[in-house]
Protein backbone atom coordinates (compact mmCIF):
# COMPACT_ATOMS: atom_id res chain seq x y z
CA UNK A 1 0.00 0.00 0.00
CA UNK A 2 1.36 3.15 -1.23
CA UNK A 3 0.76 5.78 1.65
CA UNK A 4 -0.42 9.41 0.84
CA UNK A 5 3.13 11.84 0.89
CA UNK A 6 4.11 14.25 2.90
CA UNK A 7 4.54 17.39 0.94
CA UNK A 8 5.56 21.57 0.75
CA UNK A 9 2.63 23.51 0.61
CA UNK A 10 3.35 26.74 -2.09
CA UNK A 11 3.00 29.01 1.25
CA UNK A 12 5.68 26.98 3.38
CA UNK A 13 3.47 24.70 5.24
CA UNK A 14 3.25 20.48 5.11
CA UNK A 15 0.43 19.14 3.82
CA UNK A 16 -1.15 15.75 3.22
CA UNK A 17 -4.13 14.93 0.68
CA UNK A 18 -6.85 12.35 2.14
CA UNK A 19 -9.38 11.47 0.13
CA UNK A 20 -9.23 14.35 -1.95
CA UNK A 21 -8.95 16.88 1.14
CA UNK A 22 -5.23 18.99 2.06
CA UNK A 23 -4.50 18.91 5.66
CA UNK A 24 -2.28 21.43 6.74
CA UNK A 25 0.24 20.34 9.23
CA UNK A 26 1.84 23.52 9.97
CA UNK A 27 5.93 24.63 8.46
CA UNK A 28 7.32 22.40 6.66
CA UNK A 29 10.01 19.94 7.76
CA UNK A 30 9.46 20.17 11.88
CA UNK A 31 8.82 17.92 14.00
CA UNK A 32 4.93 19.30 14.59
CA UNK A 33 4.63 18.99 11.45
CA UNK A 34 5.63 15.21 11.37
CA UNK A 35 3.88 13.91 14.18
CA UNK A 36 0.85 15.38 12.71
CA UNK A 37 1.09 13.59 9.65
CA UNK A 38 2.12 10.49 11.18
CA UNK A 39 -1.36 10.80 13.46
CA UNK A 40 -3.33 11.57 10.38
CA UNK A 41 -2.20 8.66 8.50
CA UNK A 42 -2.72 6.49 11.34
CA UNK A 43 -6.08 7.55 11.57
CA UNK A 44 -6.74 7.19 7.63
CA UNK A 45 -5.53 3.53 7.35
CA UNK A 46 -7.58 2.60 10.66
CA UNK A 47 -10.35 3.92 9.48
CA UNK A 48 -10.06 1.45 6.02
CA UNK A 49 -8.89 4.59 3.86
CA UNK A 50 -12.55 5.92 4.04
CA UNK A 51 -13.96 8.42 1.51
CA UNK A 52 -15.64 9.88 3.83
CA UNK A 53 -12.45 10.34 6.46
CA UNK A 54 -12.07 14.13 7.97
CA UNK A 55 -15.57 14.79 7.37
CA UNK A 56 -17.18 16.28 9.84
CA UNK A 57 -20.15 14.60 11.76
CA UNK A 58 -22.55 17.20 11.14
CA UNK A 59 -21.55 16.68 7.10
CA UNK A 60 -21.45 13.24 6.96
CA UNK A 61 -24.47 11.89 4.79
CA UNK A 62 -26.28 8.67 4.84
CA UNK A 63 -25.01 7.95 1.32
CA UNK A 64 -21.44 8.74 2.18
CA UNK A 65 -21.70 6.83 5.20
CA UNK A 66 -23.10 3.78 3.58
CA UNK A 67 -20.29 3.90 0.92
CA UNK A 68 -17.72 3.42 4.13
CA UNK A 69 -19.31 1.07 5.89
CA UNK A 70 -20.15 -1.01 2.18
CA UNK A 71 -16.34 -0.92 1.90
CA UNK A 72 -15.19 -2.11 5.32
CA UNK A 73 -17.78 -5.37 4.41
CA UNK A 74 -16.28 -6.35 1.04
CA UNK A 75 -12.65 -6.08 3.14
CA UNK A 76 -14.09 -8.03 6.38
CA UNK A 77 -16.44 -10.26 4.58
CA UNK A 78 -15.69 -10.58 0.76
CA UNK A 79 -17.98 -9.90 -1.94
CA UNK A 80 -20.29 -13.69 -2.23
CA UNK A 81 -23.43 -14.03 -3.14
CA UNK A 82 -23.72 -15.33 0.63
CA UNK A 83 -21.62 -12.38 2.42
CA UNK A 84 -22.79 -9.53 4.58
CA UNK A 85 -22.43 -7.05 1.52
CA UNK A 86 -24.36 -8.88 -0.23
CA UNK A 87 -27.15 -9.26 2.86
CA UNK A 88 -26.82 -5.42 3.31
CA UNK A 89 -28.20 -4.49 0.27
CA UNK A 90 -32.18 -4.19 0.87
CA UNK A 91 -30.49 -2.54 3.84
CA UNK A 92 -28.71 0.06 1.48
CA UNK A 93 -31.13 0.46 -0.94
CA UNK A 94 -34.23 1.65 1.57
CA UNK A 95 -31.67 4.14 3.46
CA UNK A 96 -30.84 5.45 -0.31
CA UNK A 97 -33.92 5.66 -0.87
CA UNK A 98 -35.91 7.27 2.21
CA UNK A 99 -32.48 9.52 3.61
CA UNK A 100 -29.84 9.49 1.39
CA UNK A 101 -28.88 12.84 1.17
CA UNK A 102 -29.35 13.91 4.89
CA UNK A 103 -27.28 14.32 7.73
CA UNK A 104 -26.25 10.93 9.10
CA UNK A 105 -26.06 12.49 12.57
CA UNK A 106 -29.84 12.77 12.65
CA UNK A 107 -30.89 9.43 12.01
CA UNK A 108 -32.65 8.64 15.28
CA UNK A 109 -36.04 6.61 17.14
CA UNK A 110 -38.22 8.27 14.62
CA UNK A 111 -36.32 7.86 11.21
CA UNK A 112 -35.63 4.61 12.03
CA UNK A 113 -39.32 3.51 12.71
CA UNK A 114 -40.10 5.76 9.16
CA UNK A 115 -37.80 3.28 7.55
CA UNK A 116 -38.92 0.35 8.98
CA UNK A 117 -42.43 1.18 7.85
CA UNK A 118 -40.69 2.02 3.92
CA UNK A 119 -39.54 -1.89 4.31
CA UNK A 120 -42.78 -3.18 4.98
CA UNK A 121 -44.60 -1.51 1.86
CA UNK A 122 -45.37 -4.18 -1.14
CA UNK A 123 -42.54 -4.57 -3.36
CA UNK A 124 -42.78 -5.21 -7.22
CA UNK A 125 -41.16 -8.19 -8.39
CA UNK A 126 -40.13 -9.03 -12.39
CA UNK A 127 -39.53 -12.74 -12.79
CA UNK A 128 -37.28 -14.10 -15.77
CA UNK A 129 -39.95 -15.13 -17.14
CA UNK A 130 -41.84 -11.32 -17.57
CA UNK A 131 -44.45 -11.63 -15.17
CA UNK A 132 -44.89 -9.44 -12.29
CA UNK A 133 -45.48 -10.13 -8.45
CA UNK A 134 -46.23 -8.41 -5.52
CA UNK A 135 -44.62 -9.34 -2.76
CA UNK A 136 -44.20 -8.32 1.26
CA UNK A 137 -41.29 -8.89 3.45
CA UNK A 138 -42.22 -11.37 6.82
CA UNK A 139 -41.73 -9.38 10.45
CA UNK A 140 -39.20 -11.50 11.25
CA UNK A 141 -37.21 -10.25 8.21
CA UNK A 142 -37.54 -7.12 8.68
CA UNK A 143 -36.30 -7.04 12.26
CA UNK A 144 -33.66 -8.86 10.71
CA UNK A 145 -32.54 -5.93 8.03
CA UNK A 146 -33.44 -3.24 10.67
CA UNK A 147 -30.36 -5.20 13.13
CA UNK A 148 -28.14 -4.54 10.16
CA UNK A 149 -29.56 -0.71 10.11
CA UNK A 150 -28.25 -0.56 13.91
CA UNK A 151 -25.13 -2.20 13.45
CA UNK A 152 -24.29 0.38 10.92
CA UNK A 153 -24.07 2.89 12.96
CA UNK A 154 -23.11 0.67 15.77
CA UNK A 155 -19.64 0.46 13.26
CA UNK A 156 -19.81 4.31 12.79
CA UNK A 157 -19.62 4.93 15.89
CA UNK A 158 -16.69 2.69 16.61
CA UNK A 159 -14.92 4.26 13.95
CA UNK A 160 -15.71 7.59 14.94
CA UNK A 161 -17.73 8.72 12.77
CA UNK A 162 -20.93 9.29 14.58
CA UNK A 163 -20.99 9.93 18.21
CA UNK A 164 -22.68 7.03 19.96
CA UNK A 165 -25.16 8.57 21.47
CA UNK A 166 -27.03 7.99 17.73
CA UNK A 167 -26.94 3.83 18.04
CA UNK A 168 -28.16 4.25 21.50
CA UNK A 169 -31.21 6.01 21.20
CA UNK A 170 -31.65 3.22 18.18
CA UNK A 171 -31.51 0.61 20.68
CA UNK A 172 -34.61 1.84 22.50
CA UNK A 173 -36.95 1.30 19.74
CA UNK A 174 -38.09 -2.25 20.03
CA UNK A 175 -38.70 -5.07 16.86
CA UNK A 176 -41.77 -5.59 15.64
CA UNK A 177 -43.93 -7.83 18.31
CA UNK A 178 -46.26 -10.48 16.85
CA UNK A 179 -49.86 -9.78 16.70
CA UNK A 180 -48.69 -6.22 17.08
CA UNK A 181 -47.88 -5.69 13.58
CA UNK A 182 -49.30 -5.81 10.15
CA UNK A 183 -46.10 -7.22 8.67
CA UNK A 184 -47.34 -10.91 8.00
CA UNK A 185 -45.64 -13.95 9.79
CA UNK A 186 -43.37 -16.38 8.14
CA UNK A 187 -44.32 -20.01 7.66
CA UNK A 188 -42.63 -21.79 10.22
CA UNK A 189 -40.22 -24.54 8.66
CA UNK A 190 -41.95 -28.14 8.92
CA UNK A 191 -40.03 -31.88 7.72
CA UNK A 192 -40.23 -32.62 4.92
CA UNK A 193 -41.56 -35.97 3.44
CA UNK A 194 -39.93 -39.05 2.18
CA UNK A 195 -42.16 -39.40 -0.18
CA UNK A 196 -41.54 -35.69 -1.63
CA UNK A 197 -38.18 -36.50 -1.40
CA UNK A 198 -37.82 -39.13 -3.62
CA UNK A 199 -40.33 -37.34 -5.94
CA UNK A 200 -37.67 -34.93 -6.09
CA UNK A 201 -34.82 -36.89 -6.41
CA UNK A 202 -36.31 -38.33 -9.67
CA UNK A 203 -35.45 -34.40 -11.45
CA UNK A 204 -32.38 -34.20 -10.43
CA UNK A 205 -29.19 -34.47 -11.05
CA UNK A 206 -27.14 -37.08 -9.82
CA UNK A 207 -24.49 -34.85 -7.57
CA UNK A 208 -27.72 -33.01 -6.59
CA UNK A 209 -29.51 -35.87 -5.71
CA UNK A 210 -26.93 -37.61 -3.60
CA UNK A 211 -26.54 -33.80 -1.93
CA UNK A 212 -30.00 -34.58 -1.01
CA UNK A 213 -29.36 -37.35 0.27
CA UNK A 214 -26.48 -36.55 2.17
CA UNK A 215 -27.96 -34.30 3.85
CA UNK A 216 -31.31 -36.17 5.03
CA UNK A 217 -28.71 -38.75 6.95
CA UNK A 218 -26.17 -35.72 8.17
CA UNK A 219 -28.96 -33.12 8.95
CA UNK A 220 -26.20 -30.69 8.36
CA UNK A 221 -27.16 -27.03 7.03
CA UNK A 222 -27.52 -26.83 3.37
CA UNK A 223 -24.32 -24.16 3.29
CA UNK A 224 -22.31 -26.97 5.25
CA UNK A 225 -23.53 -30.07 3.04
CA UNK A 226 -21.83 -27.64 -0.21
CA UNK A 227 -18.84 -26.79 1.34
CA UNK A 228 -17.29 -30.27 2.06
CA UNK A 229 -14.20 -31.40 0.57
CA UNK A 230 -11.90 -34.62 1.08
CA UNK A 231 -9.55 -33.14 3.46
CA UNK A 232 -11.75 -32.28 6.02
CA UNK A 233 -13.30 -36.02 6.51
CA UNK A 234 -11.58 -37.91 9.44
CA UNK A 235 -11.87 -41.38 8.21
CA UNK A 236 -10.08 -42.63 11.24
CA UNK A 237 -13.28 -45.04 13.19
CA UNK A 238 -16.41 -46.29 11.73
CA UNK A 239 -18.14 -43.30 12.21
CA UNK A 240 -16.91 -40.41 10.40
CA UNK A 241 -16.19 -36.90 11.67
CA UNK A 242 -16.17 -33.88 9.16
CA UNK A 243 -14.71 -30.90 10.41
CA UNK A 244 -15.89 -27.50 8.92
CA UNK A 245 -13.31 -24.59 9.07
CA UNK A 246 -15.92 -21.97 7.83
CA UNK A 247 -19.70 -22.23 9.25
CA UNK A 248 -22.78 -19.99 10.90
CA UNK A 249 -20.94 -19.84 14.47
CA UNK A 250 -17.48 -20.06 13.58
CA UNK A 251 -17.12 -16.22 14.44
CA UNK A 252 -18.22 -17.17 17.85
CA UNK A 253 -15.40 -19.82 18.80
CA UNK A 254 -17.67 -22.41 17.86
CA UNK A 255 -16.41 -25.96 16.70
CA UNK A 256 -18.99 -27.74 14.06
CA UNK A 257 -17.99 -31.83 13.39
CA UNK A 258 -20.85 -33.21 11.16
CA UNK A 259 -21.24 -37.17 12.18
CA UNK A 260 -21.37 -39.60 9.07
CA UNK A 261 -22.65 -43.20 9.61
CA UNK A 262 -22.56 -46.31 7.54
CA UNK A 263 -24.88 -44.87 4.64
CA UNK A 264 -24.12 -41.19 4.87
CA UNK A 265 -20.56 -43.09 3.96
CA UNK A 266 -21.61 -45.20 1.08
CA UNK A 267 -23.32 -42.09 -0.33
CA UNK A 268 -20.04 -39.93 0.05
CA UNK A 269 -17.31 -42.31 -1.11
CA UNK A 270 -16.92 -41.64 -4.94
CA UNK A 271 -16.77 -38.40 -4.13
CA UNK A 272 -13.36 -38.18 -2.44
CA UNK A 273 -11.96 -39.66 -4.86
CA UNK A 274 -10.40 -35.93 -5.76
CA UNK A 275 -8.09 -33.26 -4.40
CA UNK A 276 -7.93 -32.69 -1.04
CA UNK A 277 -9.00 -29.39 -1.42
CA UNK A 278 -11.62 -29.54 -4.22
CA UNK A 279 -15.25 -29.45 -3.61
CA UNK A 280 -17.22 -32.82 -3.56
CA UNK A 281 -20.37 -31.72 -5.13
CA UNK A 282 -19.69 -29.95 -7.80
CA UNK A 283 -21.80 -28.03 -10.64
CA UNK A 284 -19.87 -28.45 -12.85
CA UNK A 285 -19.53 -32.21 -12.78
CA UNK A 286 -23.95 -31.77 -12.18
CA UNK A 287 -23.75 -30.08 -15.63
CA UNK A 288 -21.67 -32.54 -17.39
CA UNK A 289 -24.06 -35.27 -16.21
CA UNK A 290 -27.13 -32.90 -17.41
CA UNK A 291 -26.04 -32.76 -20.86
CA UNK A 292 -24.59 -36.65 -20.84
CA UNK A 293 -28.18 -37.44 -19.79
CA UNK A 294 -29.78 -35.62 -22.69
CA UNK A 295 -27.30 -37.04 -25.44
CA UNK A 296 -28.08 -40.30 -23.90
CA UNK A 297 -32.30 -39.50 -24.53
CA UNK A 298 -31.38 -38.28 -28.12
CA UNK A 299 -33.79 -39.59 -30.62
CA UNK A 300 -32.28 -38.00 -33.75
CA UNK A 301 -30.09 -39.60 -35.29
CA UNK A 302 -26.15 -38.79 -34.90
CA UNK A 303 -26.11 -37.97 -38.46
CA UNK A 304 -29.07 -35.07 -38.24
CA UNK A 305 -28.68 -31.88 -36.06
CA UNK A 306 -26.22 -30.72 -34.04
CA UNK A 307 -23.34 -33.14 -32.56
CA UNK A 308 -21.76 -32.77 -29.10
CA UNK A 309 -19.43 -29.76 -29.63
CA UNK A 310 -20.62 -28.75 -32.46
CA UNK A 311 -23.12 -25.96 -31.66
CA UNK A 312 -20.61 -23.33 -30.43
CA UNK A 313 -22.68 -20.08 -31.35
CA UNK A 314 -24.32 -19.09 -28.31
CA UNK A 315 -22.17 -18.78 -25.16
CA UNK A 316 -23.67 -19.84 -21.84
CA UNK A 317 -24.88 -16.80 -19.40
CA UNK A 318 -24.15 -18.76 -16.24
CA UNK A 319 -20.84 -20.82 -16.27
CA UNK A 320 -21.53 -23.57 -13.51
CA UNK A 321 -18.83 -22.82 -10.37
CA UNK A 322 -16.40 -24.90 -8.52
CA UNK A 323 -19.37 -25.38 -5.62
CA UNK A 324 -23.05 -24.86 -4.95
CA UNK A 325 -24.12 -22.01 -2.67
CA UNK A 326 -27.15 -22.75 -0.47
CA UNK A 327 -29.23 -20.25 -3.58
CA UNK A 328 -27.60 -22.35 -6.36
CA UNK A 329 -28.69 -25.93 -4.81
CA UNK A 330 -32.05 -24.60 -2.97
CA UNK A 331 -33.30 -23.64 -6.73
CA UNK A 332 -31.89 -27.00 -7.91
CA UNK A 333 -34.67 -28.45 -5.88
CA UNK A 334 -37.09 -25.94 -6.54
CA UNK A 335 -36.87 -26.59 -10.41
CA UNK A 336 -36.97 -30.94 -9.67
CA UNK A 337 -40.25 -30.47 -7.78
CA UNK A 338 -42.10 -27.90 -10.10
CA UNK A 339 -41.65 -31.09 -12.71
CA UNK A 340 -42.65 -33.07 -10.14
CA UNK A 341 -45.42 -31.28 -9.88
CA UNK A 342 -45.18 -31.27 -6.23
CA UNK A 343 -45.31 -28.39 -3.51
CA UNK A 344 -41.88 -26.82 -3.95
CA UNK A 345 -40.04 -27.22 -1.11
CA UNK A 346 -36.20 -25.78 0.09
CA UNK A 347 -33.06 -27.92 1.58
CA UNK A 348 -33.77 -26.48 5.12
CA UNK A 349 -36.76 -28.94 5.43
CA UNK A 350 -34.27 -32.21 5.39
CA UNK A 351 -32.78 -30.84 8.68
CA UNK A 352 -35.92 -30.51 10.33
CA UNK A 353 -36.78 -33.96 9.09
CA UNK A 354 -33.99 -35.49 10.69
CA UNK A 355 -34.30 -33.48 13.61
CA UNK A 356 -37.33 -34.35 14.80
CA UNK A 357 -36.03 -38.44 13.92
CA UNK A 358 -33.26 -37.84 16.32
CA UNK A 359 -35.10 -36.53 19.23
CA UNK A 360 -37.42 -39.40 19.27
CA UNK A 361 -34.18 -41.65 18.87
CA UNK A 362 -31.21 -39.81 20.55
CA UNK A 363 -32.70 -37.30 22.93
CA UNK A 364 -32.48 -33.67 22.98
CA UNK A 365 -28.77 -34.10 23.72
CA UNK A 366 -27.69 -36.00 20.98
CA UNK A 367 -29.48 -33.64 18.59
CA UNK A 368 -28.05 -30.50 19.91
CA UNK A 369 -24.86 -32.01 18.72
CA UNK A 370 -25.56 -33.83 15.38
CA UNK A 371 -27.07 -30.26 14.49
CA UNK A 372 -24.56 -27.78 15.74
CA UNK A 373 -26.81 -26.28 17.95
CA UNK A 374 -24.47 -26.87 21.28
CA UNK A 375 -24.22 -23.76 23.36
CA UNK A 376 -20.87 -21.29 23.89
CA UNK A 377 -18.95 -22.56 27.03
CA UNK A 378 -20.14 -26.01 27.79
CA UNK A 379 -17.74 -27.66 29.22
CA UNK A 380 -15.40 -30.45 27.70
CA UNK A 381 -17.00 -33.23 30.04
CA UNK A 382 -20.66 -32.56 28.92
CA UNK A 383 -19.09 -31.88 25.48
CA UNK A 384 -17.80 -35.18 25.27
CA UNK A 385 -21.18 -37.04 26.64
CA UNK A 386 -23.27 -35.78 24.40
CA UNK A 387 -20.41 -36.68 21.15
CA UNK A 388 -20.74 -40.17 22.40
CA UNK A 389 -24.12 -39.98 21.94
CA UNK A 390 -24.46 -38.54 18.89
CA UNK A 391 -22.16 -41.33 17.60
CA UNK A 392 -23.90 -43.65 18.68
CA UNK A 393 -27.37 -42.44 16.72
CA UNK A 394 -25.50 -41.42 13.90
CA UNK A 395 -24.02 -44.99 14.12
CA UNK A 396 -27.62 -46.39 14.13
CA UNK A 397 -29.49 -44.52 12.16
CA UNK A 398 -27.12 -43.49 8.70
Amino acid sequence: MRLPSYRRHSKGQARVTLSGRDYLLGPYGTAESKRKYNKLIAEFIAGGQSQSFGVAEAELTIVELLAAYKKHLKAYHGTGPESELHRFVPVSLGLKAVYGPDPAITFGPLQYKALRAHMMLPTTVKLKDGRKIVRTRSRTYINMLMKRVRRLFRWAASEGMLPASVHEALKTVDPLKMGRTTARESEPVKPISSEAVEATIKHLSQVVADMVRLQSLLGCRPGEVCKITPAMVNRDSDVWEISLANHKTAWRGKKRTIYVGPKAQDLLKPYLLRGENDYCFSPKEASKQRREAIHEARVTPLSCGNVPGSNKKKKPKITPGECYITTSYARAIRYACKKAAIEVWGPNRLRHSLATHVRKSGGLEAAAVILGHSEVGVTQIYAEADRAKAIEVVRRIG
